[in-house]
């Protein structure tokens, strides 16, 4: 099915907070304020909020009772937050990997990016990445190239690590850039995320992953089964709560309702806002921002 200019997601999406089921709040606050550099912006009974500056990046949820997810379930693979320059990604990744609950999991070049993976203390991903400009990126029939070569993270420290980054590392701009999901196969990801949702497909790795964006972006999702091939909906336990994403009016909220209806998706569409889950159970809530 192609998709005309109407059915596709607004150009101006920007991906938003992600909500984690936590099952240990005093853990799991001060991991992502002592290692990633988050700070403390609103607590009470129903949650944490963190962020930088005025942008919320994670909300942490009280879950007690709920179970960890086996590895093979359907779920988050990883939220990446974005940074502005290589000093002060240095700076974030530095305070990650000294955080004695903080394990650091890998680091590569994708071409139009350079990332660092970690794992917080309830085992959800966590990428840490700065975008190369965008008339660097090579694109080829609507798909960018990206690749996965090794970056040694001793050398990108000493390279662009400096004082005044991790001196200023709690005011420095981060965003969500993109959410990472494990799912069960990437044809129906590929419908559902693509053909329905409106996303633009930006490349696939075969049937293992699929990456996906509005506006020319690299991606702001990606769906793999590299752990979770053959998963069916995944349960209430901890880790994702909710993806949150903005788009810029009520207008672009309602068309998605229209095509999730057309679709026979379920959905709860208040005007300014549309939640509803992907075929694995993984709440999705697009608002105006």
């Amino acid at each position: 099915m192609t998709l005309i200019k109407e059915d596709k997601l607004s150009a101006e999406l920007q991906m938003n907070a992600v909500q984690l089921k936590v099952g240990n709040m005093k853990v799991m606050s001060e991991y992502y304020q002592k290692a990633l550099g988050l700070e403390l912006q609103d607590e009470n009974a129903g949650g944490t909020r963190l962020g930088r500056g005025a942008r919320t990046l994670v909300n942490l949820t009280p879950s007690p009772g709920l179970q960890q997810p086996a590895r093979g379930e359907a779920g988050l693979f990883h939220t990446a937050l974005l940074f502005d320059t290589k000093a002060d990604l240095a700076a974030t990744v530095l305070s990650a990997a000294q955080f004695d609950q903080s394990r650091f999991v890998g680091s590569s070049d994708h071409l139009v990016s350079e990332a660092f993976y970690f794992t917080d203390p309830e085992g959800n991903g966590i990428e840490l990445y700065w975008d190369r400009p965008r008339e660097s990126w090579s694109w080829t029939n609507g798909e960018v190239a990206m690749d996965t070569t090794y970056l040694d993270p001793n050398v990108f420290l000493n390279e662009h690590l400096n004082e005044q980054a991790i001196a200023g590392q709690r005011s420095a701009e981060a965003e969500i850039g993109h959410v990472h999901l494990q799912v069960g196969d990437v044809d129906t990801a590929r419908s559902f995320y693509v053909n329905t949702l409106g996303f633009d497909e930006t490349t696939a790795l075969g049937d293992q992953a699929l990456f996906v964006s509005a506006g020319g972006y690299h991606h702001h999702m990606a769906m793999n089964v590299w752990n979770s091939r053959g998963a069916g909906p995944r349960k209430d336990t901890l880790g994702l709560g909710e993806v949150l994403i903005n788009v810029p009016t009520a207008d672009e909220v309602g068309k998605l309702a229209q095509r999730l209806d057309f679709a026979k998706v379920a959905n709860h569409h208040t005007g300014a806002e549309l939640r509803f889950m992907d075929p694995w159970n993984n709440q999705l809530r697009v608002a105006v921002s």
